[in-house]
């Protein structure tokens, strides 16, 4: 028993110690790094919010006029500053600062450096990002919750969205298209979460993709092909594995003459075509009222005299709306969903259609799926961090109950990898070719033969 006590005792000791230490993440302890010009910032930030006061939020402020007036007085507030500092200290701070004001705090060094493609916040002072497919930690910290809260809420009051403790999650997107979801507590259970997907400040082209070899000049050759003969196209994978960024490099092969209607929860598709028009859902507000979901757009873009309907991710009953439009002479329409293999994408298409609460047999869906599908195209995230088009797959019909795929182009894993790790394999074709190769002929669109020409082992 005495030994038992001891241990008691020593637990007690110990939480007394480190009052924090019930709340640490199972990660490992808190890494709260003491900021040695703290009260430097805030004496500084202080003296700016009392400066300028109402200007700040001045509507009829451009964003360019605003930044020169909070630079011009961060400067004059330093110089008045009776602490010792040193020039480059004193850059740091109004560095520091101004993204506090102006931009995302301590996230804004990451959101401007050009290799980093996910921005992961854990909690105020615990932050990673992912650079070349990799998760890295970072220094960066916010001064606590209160001051991560202020940021996530000037993410989302841009867009009209709204988060707090009694709708705690949120989508929304910065100005240039990234995809923000913060979730707050009491559902994040050792506090604010956000996670920031950044998009490219210049929209990544097929050339870009080759290079980075998600997808070969034959895939390239082919997928550009399917999207002018208005083949409809699945572009299946699991979450990051780049799906949004080849559907926006896909849309770039439509036409320019043809009117498109794009269908986003939060938009980041980014078309250079002229007749573009798009939608974003929107969430109900804080009277559980006026919420715009995928489905409805959807249905509504039928009435638009759309020649293409591209919906950025169906995840819901919108299947079913998205298959009749398919069906009904909605040719060459595109969209993303959640799945681990084309034939997991089918089933999930299934699953969805059954959500929008319609009675229907599963051979009728089954029909509809192998009526309206055309195309799959398989993405994944792969071991060494790459993102990669790994399969496309052709849906042929029904065979009794079950829809018939035949794989036309597969990844090669057995190419091995190099000496960092990176596969050294790429897309090739199985030798067979898709059974809409004489509709694409009608229609003008040409598929030589060498795309499908099985390569000598």
């Amino acid at each position: 028993m005495s030994n038992l006590a001891d241990r008691l005792d020593r637990v007690r000791q110990a939480t007394e110690a480190t009052p924090a230490a019930s709340t640490r993440r199972a990660g490992g302890p808190q890494r709260r790094r003491q900021d040695p010009f703290a009260e430097v910032k805030a004496r500084v930030h202080h003296e700016l919010l009392t400066t300028l006061g109402p200007r700040l939020y001045d509507p009829n402020m451009s964003e360019h006029e605003l930044a020169t007036q909070v630079r011009a007085t961060l400067q004059s507030v330093l110089e008045a500053e009776d602490t010792p500092l040193s020039q480059s200290d004193r850059t740091r701070i109004a560095q520091d600062v101004s993204d506090d004001i102006l931009g995302h705090g301590p996230l804004e060094p990451y959101l401007r450096d050009p290799d980093v493609t996910e921005i992961m916040v854990n909690g105020p002072d615990d932050i990673y990002v992912e650079r070349g497919g990799r998760i890295h930690s970072v220094p960066a910290q916010f001064v606590d919750d209160a001051h991560l809260r202020r940021t996530i809420d000037k993410i989302v009051s841009r867009v009209g969205r709204r988060v707090d403790e009694s709708s705690p999650m949120v989508d929304a997107r910065l100005p240039d298209g990234s995809r923000v979801n913060a979730v707050l507590p009491p559902v994040a259970i050792d506090g604010s979460m956000l996670t920031i997907r950044k998009f490219a400040a210049e929209p990544f082209t097929d050339d870009d993709l080759i290079a980075m070899g998600t997808m070969s000049p034959m895939v390239r050759d082919f997928l550009s092909a399917c999207v002018r003969g208005r083949r409809n196209i699945v572009i299946s994978g699991g979450t990051g594995s780049g799906k949004t960024t080849t559907l926006n490099v896909i849309s770039g092969f439509l036409p320019e003459d043809e009117r498109i209607v794009t269908i986003e929860d939060a938009a980041e598709l980014q078309l250079h075509q002229r007749h573009v028009l798009r939608m974003e859902s929107r969430p109900p507000n804080i009277e559980a009222r006026g919420e715009i979901s995928i489905r409805d757009l959807v249905r509504n873009s039928l009435r638009m005299r759309p020649d293409r309907i591209i919906v950025g991710e169906v995840r819901d009953g919108a299947a079913l709306d998205m298959l009749q439009a398919m069906n009904t002479g909605h040719d060459g329409s595109l969209t993303t969903i959640h799945a681990n293999s084309p034939r997991d994408s089918l089933s999930r298409l299934e699953t969805m259609v059954l959500m929008a609460g319609i009675e229907l047999p599963v051979r009728a869906i089954r029909e509809q799926v192998a009526g309206a599908v055309d195309l799959i195209v398989q993405q994944s995230r792969l071991k060494d961090g790459s993102r990669r088009i790994v399969a496309i797959t052709e849906v042929i019909g029904m065979e009794g109950e079950i829809v018939t795929l035949q794989d036309l182009f597969t990844f090669d894993y057995a190419a091995g990898r190099d000496e960092s790790g990176r596969y050294r394999g790429t897309m090739i074709p199985t030798g067979i070719r898709p059974a809409f190769t004489q509709d694409l002929s009608d229609l003008g669109v040409e598929l030589p033969m060498h795309l499908f020409a099985r390569m000598s082992m």
